[in-house]
C-alpha cells in the first residue's frame, strides 16, 4: 500500500517514532495492532484513566482526509467517538468498541437493515460553513485516475458511459448531506453505548443514493443473483431513489479504477444495470 508513493512511504517510515510520541503524550498502553487493517495503523489502547480505547493512525489517503473531522461532525451519532485527536499526524484515540465483533457475524437481511438505519441517521445537513469535499471531488478523481488506465479497459463503451454516469450523478444539488461513503458491514461494530456503532468514515458532501452503493457491492453474491431486487429492497429501507442507486451502482461497477479490469463480476454486473 505504501511502496509506490512517496507520501506514504515517508508516512511508513516515520510511523515507530509517531507511535512512541502519541503513546506518550497521550499515556497509553497499547496492545498487539490489529492485523486486518490495510489504510492505518490501529490497536486498541488504555487510557491514564482506566478507559478502553483504539489507537488509529491513518495512511495518507486521498479519500479518508477529512475522517477525523467527519467524526467530530457526527459526535458519536452513530460513530464511534473521537478522544483525542492530532490532525498533523492523522492520529485519532477513538471510543472502543465492546464486544466489537462486525456487522458482518449477522445474516444478510439483518445487516441491510442496520446499515439503511445507519445511513439515515448519518445523512445530516453539512451547515452553511462546513469545510467537507462535494463528492464530485471524489468522483473527479477516480476518474481521472480511470482514465490513466484506459489501456487496460476491456468494453471502451462502457467506461465510457459509465464516466459520463458519474460526471452527470455527482453535480451538487439542494438535497445533499454529508455521506460516509464506505458504510460496510465491516466499517460496524457491536457496541455497548449503542448496539451497532460505525468506524471508518470518509466523508463528503453528496446525493444519499450514493451511500447505499458500498454495502450493496459488498454483497456480490446477491448482487449477482438479481441486483434490481436488492437496489430495491436496500433503496426503500434508506429511503432513497431506486433509479438513482441503480445508476451510481452502474457508474461504479462500469468506470471506477481497478487493478483488474477483467473482473467478471463487475463487468456482468454492469452490463444488467446498463441495460
Amino acid at each position: 500500500m505504501c511502496a509506490d508513493a512517496p507520501d506514504r512511504s515517508a508516512w511508513i517510515a516515520a510511523l515507530p517514532a509517531t507511535i512512541a510520541d502519541l503513546q506518550r503524550r497521550w499515556q497509553l498502553v497499547l496492545e498487539r495492532p490489529f492485523s486486518e487493517s490495510r489504510c492505518a495503523w490501529v490497536a486498541p489502547a488504555g487510557c491514564a484513566d482506566g478507559a478502553a480505547a483504539v489507537l488509529k493512525i491513518a495512511m495518507p489517503h486521498m479519500e479518508g482526509e477529512q475522517e477525523i473531522e467527519g467524526l467530530r461532525f457526527w459526535n458519536g451519532t452513530p460513530t464511534v467517538r473521537v478522544l483525542a485527536s492530532d490532525d498533523r499526524v492523522g492520529a485519532m484515540l477513538l471510543e472502543r468498541c465492546e464486544p466489537g465483533t462486525s456487522l458482518r457475524t449477522v445474516a444478510a437481511g439483518t445487516q441491510d437493515v442496520v446499515i439503511a438505519g445507519l445511513l439515515r441517521r448519518l445523512w445530516q445537513s453539512p451547515g452553511p460553513s462546513h469545510r467537507f469535499r462535494p463528492l464530485s471531488t471524489m468522483v473527479e478523481y477516480w476518474s481521472d485516475e480511470t482514465l490513466t488506465q484506459r489501456a487496460r479497459w476491456t468494453d471502451d463503451a462502457l467506461v465510457r458511459e459509465g464516466l459520463r454516469i458519474f460526471r452527470a450523478m455527482a453535480r451538487p444539488a439542494e438535497t445533499d448531506v454529508v455521506l460516509a461513503t464506505d458504510l460496510h458491514a465491516g466499517n460496524v461494530l457491536r457496541a455497548q453505548r449503542e448496539p451497532w456503532l460505525v468506524i471508518d468514515p470518509k466523508p463528503f458532501v453528496g446525493d444519499p443514493a450514493y451511500d447505499t452503493t458500498q454495502h450493496l457491492l459488498n454483497c456480490r453474491d446477491r448482487l449477482g443473483a438479481d441486483p434490481f431486487a436488492l437496489i430495491q429492497r436496500i433503496s426503500e429501507l434508506a429511503g432513497v431513489n431506486g433509479t438513482r442507486v441503480r445508476r451510481w451502482l452502474f457508474a461504479r461497477a462500469a468506470a471506477e479504477p481497478r487493478a483488474d479490469w477483467d473482473e467478471p463480476w463487475r463487468l456482468t454486473l454492469a452490463r444488467r444495470l446498463g441495460s
